[in-house]
């Protein structure tokens, strides 16, 4: 018996991270929180009630204290959501994790409103690039190849791109960088460890990585991302993506060729012509 063709790559092991996730310690949940900030700021800007939100999230604890009766739901490959039945969804800290983001936000803006509004924050392409450069010399350095350590993250542009793809309108993308200074690769791994973000992709290596790559990863990384004061600087990205799902209500950009008035006499000055050639 073969088996029916996935309907996109499996880039993450969905039960690897799960357990991950699973062994998370509440104190290492900083960026979680600053997450949840972001989204209160940008709530705080749109003047609207909103009345049936929904939170897409790995963990409920941050939310707790925000949007009360929202519909808090885990980011699983089908997200347990009803068309049309929300004007306002939150996806945080799970699209940079998810193995069909577009797939992620077509069903966001299915179960949309008109006119609802998405908020989105995941982690950006700069995200420990430190980390991932460090890891892939030292390695191939000592075993003479490279394993997927550090998972691929989309840049800002792609993401924001993302948001088209799926067909939301107005759409926006901003940035949050964030630095972090560890005392040392073994500091920053812990940490990882302990907010749930480990590699979980499923062309990981599965077999236990030889200390002598840690070591070198160490020195590589304090030689060139090293702060003043010796610590290692950890860059996390956080990308904010803002969306609205279609009304006619929404401003539209006007047609080429379809202006009422000249530039030239908004700005009262003379129209003058480009050379030829």
């Amino acid at each position: 018996m073969t088996k029916e063709p996935m309907a996109h790559p499996q880039i993450f092991d969905r039960d690897a991270l799960q357990l991950r996730r699973a062994r998370r310690k509440p104190e290492a949940m900083f960026l979680h929180d600053l997450a949840r900030d972001e989204i209160e700021d940008r709530l705080s800007m749109v003047k609207r009630v909103f009345t049936k939100p929904a939170i897409i999230a790995p963990f409920a604890e941050p939310w707790g204290n925000v949007l009360p009766d929202a519909k808090i739901i885990s980011d699983d490959d089908v997200l347990d959501l009803e068309p049309k039945a929300h004007d306002l969804v939150i996806h945080v800290m799970a699209l940079h994790c998810a193995n069909d983001p577009v797939g992620q936000l077509i069903q966001c803006r299915r179960a949309l409103k008109e006119d609802g509004l998405l908020l989105v924050v995941t982690l950006g392409g700069q995200t420990l690039h430190e980390l991932r450069s460090a890891l892939a010399e030292a390695e191939t350095y000592v075993s003479g190849g490279l394993s997927p350590r550090v998972a691929p993250m989309g840049e800002i542009r792609d993401l924001g791109a993302l948001l088209q793809r799926a067909g939301f309108a107005l759409p926006v993308a901003d940035l949050v960088p964030l630095t972090v200074h560890y005392r040392d690769l073994a500091h920053l791994m812990r940490d990882l460890r302990d907010m749930g973000e480990t590699n979980t992709m499923t062309q990981r290596l599965r077999k236990p990585t030889r200390r002598a790559v840690f070591t070198l990863a160490d020195h590589i990384y304090a030689q060139n991302f090293a702060a003043k004061d010796g610590r290692l600087a950890a860059t996390f990205e956080m990308v904010c993506l803002t969306g609205w799902s279609p009304a006619d209500s929404q401003p539209r950009p006007l047609r080429p060729g379809s202006a009422k008035a000249r530039l030239a006499d908004a700005l009262k000055v003379p129209e003058t012509r480009l050379p030829e050639g």
